[in-house]
Order: structure tokens, then sequence, then C-alpha cells
């Protein structure tokens, strides 16, 4: 844990930033940017994409415009429209996207009042015919007369324009608001605001059920994402088109605000979550708007050409009972607008998809609390990342991110497809990304960087996986000296000397790369250390500066296989006309001091001590005993699968103290019943030796040499008990033997 403090501590940074976010304390654009375009995403996923055929939607399209004229009609035109609409076809509802701000001159009547009042003011006959007309000419009188008694909702808007005074511009007439003002005194609650608007005529106004404003609410990128359901102006509040189109469906019920029955967790918490209209539950965001449930791209629902249905020439199904939405596809009108589904979208149909919404109870739930859920997910999941992360390796990291990205993302689904709640998810998975490449990056550009190093410290001496292990934690490893048991071997090649005379210098340098490489890959293959070439020679070492608890078998396991290796080398030196390679090993265990030492000029990291000196007099003597390999006693009790014989109690020079010496045999398990035979026959005869019966032991070394004649350790006890009778050892000798040379 201690050595991925760093990176913990970057992953808790970026936490914090999230969560920030989240709270609103530390804003980003490009994390809201992201919310809107994986919102987008979710609901083009999930959403219906069939038609809805309880709404019909009766176009002002470019085919009416060319059979009627252009846009505006007169509204006789419109009058007689609803007189198909409610006589005709019997359609329940109707609701306009449209605003009928200004006066309908275009039937003459102002015109021909005109001449009456001048040029034809005497005139009775033209008086009488003026005044039979004038009725039949008053178009908006007309279509107030058609408003009446019908089930007829008018369209309006509000706006920040101003007049010159400062004022905002009206023009019209408001219908009465569905909650008066002092209705939310005490709660913060945002609502939107505005200060002018654009309203029907008064006549119009009077006249209709109802009236709501057809306002969206586009998001920065200018997309259409929500309307909302009250607005506020001069502290009363006004209700939507969908909404009153709703609300006249139900028989106009009163608005009640939707308020969750404790708000004693947060002072602060505005607390308005839905609006209820008699049986119809609308939800609502912070705004007071609602997410628009958005059942497909355009002609989600039936499209019915204005002028069809005028000439009643549409299908009398296609529209009996039905809400029928009147408004405009037709370019240059205006009414088009950008979506989550659509760049190009009619703005009627999006207050068709909310009319739906509301009759499915399918519009989507973003209320305030959900940022307390927000806040949770960052926390849960970020700090679970930035802790786990830094513990496992790449691979490892990158199944836990794909494991927390999908979990997170397929929750979030399961939410939004079964509760109709709108969790953020932008924020938690551009986090759980972040986290991830934040640590892929600090391992590639920190751990790998401290890689280098230690490969730049020990790579001339380790294996390449030895530095892999080490780069892992590097600062566990320097090279300044310290002490530690560790295990060294020593390697010579027998006769060097004569070997080197015979050959000249290219085949001697090939000669001993050839040599080398092996021996060199089977330390390495046994996590070994090479500490220096000597001519001939190696040195390599076990335990430093990676801890190996089984320093000792890794020593010796490398000591055996060299002379398994060598031998196949034989043949193919023998190919090449070079003579036979033999070598001679001395492996001894014990604590020496490992580190960097040298001059400040040079410094090589090495190992020093007794026991460094003990191993190579061990491999020194390995021809003395005519044997191949020689370990320590302190050696051959760390590895008890491998069997050996002693082979002597020796005082080396330098030492005074004796040391039992031991021949590896091979493996337990592995060695033929002859040779363990031979090995029991050994020892016996060693203990003959050790208590001077050298008759006797002089037989036992003669049976031995019948079994093993080419064996020059029992020609030299041999010879030694032979010395040893002429010199007969002091009493109280204790076996060993002392050797003047190195």
């Amino acid at each position: 844990m201690k050595k991925h403090l760093v990176r913990i501590a970057l992953g808790l940074v970026v936490v914090l930033v999230f969560t920030g976010h989240a709270t609103g304390h530390f804003p980003i654009p490009f994390v809201d940017r992201l919310e809107n375009i994986v919102y987008d995403a979710r609901l083009r996923l999930t959403m219906a994409r069939d038609v809805d055929a309880r709404i019909v939607i009766v176009d002002i399209d470019e085919k009416s415009l060319a059979v009627e004229g252009r846009w505006p009609w007169g509204r006789d035109k419109l009058g007689a429209m609803l007189d198909q609409l409610f006589d005709h076809y019997k359609v329940g509802i109707v609701g306009f996207d449209i605003v009928f701000a200004e006066h309908d001159e275009s039937s003459g009547l102002r015109t021909l009042r005109e001449l009456g009042e001048r040029q034809l003011r005497g005139d009775p006959q033209y008086q009488a015919v003026l005044k039979q007309l004038a009725p039949q000419l008053e178009y908006d009188r007309v279509f107030a007369e058609k408003l009446k008694n019908r089930a007829i909702a008018l369209g309006y808007y509000f706006s920040q324009v101003r007049s010159e005074d400062g004022k905002g511009r009206a023009s019209g007439v408001l219908p009465k608001p569905v909650l008066p003002a002092g209705t939310f005194k005490g709660r913060n609650i945002p609502f939107i605001s505005w200060s002018g608007y654009g309203a029907n005529l008064e006549e119009f106004q009077l006249a209709a059920a109802t009236a709501g404003h057809f306002n969206p609410s586009p998001d920065d990128d200018g997309v259409t994402r929500r309307v909302p359901m009250l607005v506020e102006y001069n502290g009363a509040y006004y209700e939507s088109l969908s909404m009153a189109v709703i609300r006249l469906g139900l028989g106009m019920p009163s608005v009640v605000p939707g308020f969750p029955p404790d708000r004693s967790w947060s002072r602060d918490y505005a607390g308005l979550e839905w609006i209820e209209v008699g049986s119809v539950r609308i939800p609502v965001e912070k705004f007071v708007t609602a997410l628009v449930p958005y059942r497909g791209k355009e002609r989600s629902f039936k499209y019915l050409s204005a002028t069809d249905v005028l000439h009643a020439n549409a299908a009398l199904n296609d529209l009996k009972g039905k809400i029928v939405l009147v408004g405009t596809t037709a370019p240059g009108l205006n009414d088009l607008r950008a979506t989550p589904v659509a760049s190009v979208y009619p703005g009627v149909e999006i207050h068709a998809n909310l009319i739906a919404g509301m009759l499915d109870g399918s519009i989507k739930q973003r209320p305030p609390y959900v940022l307390g859920a927000e806040v949770a997910l960052l926390l849960f999941s970020g700090i679970g990342m930035a802790l786990l992360l830094p513990m496992v390796n790449p691979l490892q990291a990158t199944l836990l991110a794909v494991v927390v990205f999908g979990a997170v993302f397929a929750t979030n689904l399961l939410i939004w497809t079964k509760a109709d709640l709108v969790l953020p998810l932008a924020s938690g998975l551009l986090m759980i990304a972040v986290l991830f490449a934040l640590n892929m990056s600090y391992g590639f550009f920190v751990e790998s960087r401290a890689k280098r190093q230690i490969t730049g410290l020990f790579g001339q001496y380790v294996p390449p996986e030895l530095v892999d292990e080490m780069s892992k934690d590097p600062g566990a490893f320097s090279m300044e000296g310290e002490s530690r048991e560790l295990s060294v071997l020593f390697t010579d090649v027998r006769g060097f000397t004569t070997i080197s005379e015979g050959l000249d210098p290219k085949d001697l340098s090939r000669l001993m790369n050839e040599f080398l490489t092996p021996l060199t890959r089977i330390i390495y293959k046994h996590r070994g250390t090479i500490d220096k070439y000597m001519g001939d020679c190696i040195m390599a070492f076990w335990g430093a500066p990676l801890h190996d608890s089984q320093h000792a078998r890794h020593a010796v396991l490398a000591g055996m296989e060299m002379h398994r290796v060598l031998a196949q080398l034989q043949t193919h030196f023998k190919e090449k006309g070079w003579p036979p390679i033999h070598i001679g090993v001395g492996v001894n265990t014990g604590r020496m001091s490992v580190g960097n030492m040298g001059s400040e000029i040079r410094l090589a990291y090495t190992v020093m001590g007794d026991a460094v000196n003990l191993a190579a007099r061990l491999e020194g003597i390995t021809k003395q005993y005519g044997v191949k390999m020689i370990v320590g006693e302190a050696t051959r009790a760390e590895v008890p699968e491998v069997v050996f014989r002693e082979l002597d109690r020796v005082r080396v020079k330098g030492k005074e103290a004796p040391v039992a010496i031991y021949e590896p045999i091979g493996l337990a398990g592995e060695i033929e019943s002859d040779l363990q035979h031979e090995v029991k026959l050994w020892g016996q005869m060693l203990k003959l030796y050790r208590g001077c019966d050298w008759d006797m032991a002089e037989l036992q070394l003669i049976n031995l040499t019948k079994v093993n004649p080419g064996s020059g350790l029992y020609a030299v006890f041999l010879e030694r008990i032979s010395h040893l009778r002429k010199n007969p050892p002091e009493h109280g000798w204790d076996g060993s033997w002392k050797f003047e040379t190195k």
C-alpha cells in the first residue's frame, strides 16, 4: 500500500474533482456536454419507435399551403376546419401550437366599411347589403364562435423581449394562471421567469376552454430535451400547452404541486418533484421542467395534411375520439427544432410526445435528490478504483475498469428503463476512464522509468525476469552495501592455460562465448545474479538484489545443470576442432556483504566475506578430489531434496577451523540403486578413515574402485592413507585435511 500512495492520492484527487463537479463546486462544462450526449444515447437506445394512434397532428404542411394559399390563413378557414374536426370527425380535444395574436383583416370588411363611411355613405342599398354581410366577414368573431363550448386549448409564448421603457413587451391576453402568486412562498424553487409574452387576442382567449405556453427549454447546445411545465410571470404560474391539453381531457382538475413527505434532510431542498393534474402525475426537474419522452424520430404520431381535414378527405377513423394538435412543418414557418432524435424536428411533435408520456406515465424523472445518488456513485466506484487499480497489474486493471464501467452502465440503464429515473452517467463513466488512464499512464511513465533505473543498475547482473519483479517495487532495491545470508558460486575451467595456448585468439574468443553463454543462461534460469567473469571463471550469487528464500537450492541446482549442459556441448566442441571443456564448481552459503564496491572511478555490484572466499577455495579443490562440484556444509543443510555425500573435512588456506565439504549426487528419488550403494560404501569408508583404521578403510576403497574404476576421489584417499600410515596424525585427530594452496 505504501509504495502506491502517490497513485492512490492522485486517484482520490480525480474522485474529488468529479464529486465537486456533481455538487456544483467545480463545474466542468465538458462533463455537462458529455452528459447530454450520453442522455441522448440512452434515449435513442430505449425509445419505443412505434406510432401512437391516440394523438394526431393536423399539419399545415407544404401541400396545405399549395392548396389553401400562404400562411396565415383566414380565420374563417380555421373555423371551418374546427367544424370539420368536431362535427364531422368527432375528435376529442384540439390543441393549437399556434398563437393568434393579430386581427384578421383578410375578409376585406374594413375596406368595405371605409367605403360605406365615405364614398357610399349615402347609398342605402350598399349599407343594407353591408349590414347583412358584415357578420359573415368578421372572421375573428366567427373564429371565436367556433372556439366556444369546444375542448380547445390555444397556444401562446413567453419572451424576454423588452420595450424601450425596459418593461417586458406583451401582446394579447394571457389565460388565468393555474396557480396564483405566493403559492410557493418560502420554498426555494427556481422557476423559469419571463418578462413578456405573445398571447392570443382577448376574444379568442375568452372563448377557448384553456391555453398553454409552448416555450421549450433548450440546453446550451441548442437541443430541446425538456419543456417547462410551469413558468412564472409577474409572480403567478402558467402551465404548458401539453399540460393544458391533459387537464382539458380530464375535465380541468386543479394543478397540485407534489412534494415528498419528509423535507427535514435538507433545508435548501426545494422539494418540488412532481405536478398532479387529476390522476396524472408529471415528474419535474430542478427548473420545473419535464423531460420529453421521445417515442422515436419524426412522425411517431399520425400526420394529416390540414387541407385534407378541411375538405374531409381524411379517413374518419384516423381522427375520431383522438387528441388533435394543429401545427406546422412547412419550411419557413419557424417551428422546427433540434432534438436528441433529430437535428430538425417539428415543434408540434414535441408537445405530442409530452402528452403521450403524461398519459402513459413514462416521463423520465430527474428530481433534485438524484444529486445524492450521483455523489454516492462517484464516491463508491471512484474510491474503490483509486484504491484497487494501483494494486493490480495492467491486465487486471483493464478487467477491473471494464467490469466497473459495465456495472455502472448496466445499473444506470436498468434504473432508466425500470424506474424511469435519470441518474447522471457521463460523470461516472468519465471518472472511471480517467482513473484507468491515470493509472496506466503512471505505470507507463513513472514505473517504466523506475524499471529503466532498475535495469540500468541491475540489468547487467540479473536476468530480465528478475528485473521485472524488482521494478514492481523499485524503492525496495538499492546498490548500497548491506549484510545478508546469500549463496555464492564459482566455476573455473580445468587446464584453461593449456587450452588457450592451443587455439588462435579468434577461436579462443568463440570458444569462450559458446561456453560462457549457456552457463550464464543457467544462472539466470535459476534466478542468480552474475557477479563477474574472470577470464574462464564465472562468479555468481543468489539472494540479492532480489530476496530469495531458496538461494542455496537455486545455486546447487544451477551448478549441477552446468555439468549436464557442458557434457552435451562436448560433441559440438569436437566438431569445431576445439578441446573438451571441463569445469569445477564450488558453492557456499553464509553471511556476506553485498552492494556497490570499488573506487570512486569504478564500482561493481559484488559480494565479499569469508563465505565468499570459502566458495572460491571449494571450487579450487574440486580437482584435488577428482569431483565436479563441492558445496559447503551450510549449503548442504539448506537443500534437503538433494542427496550429498560428504567428501572430507578440510582446512583451506586462510581458515583454521575445519569445514565439512560435500559433493551433490542428484535429486532424491532420481538416483539409481547402484549409485546409492556406492554412496553408502563411501560413508562407511569415511568413518573407518576418520577412526584411523587404515587397513579396513583401504579395503573399502579397493572395493569402491572396483565399483567405479574411473573415480579420482578413491585414488586420492588411497594415496592419503598410504601417507598417513607413514606419518600418523596426532592423538585426537578430527579427520580433517589441510590445504596449503588456494
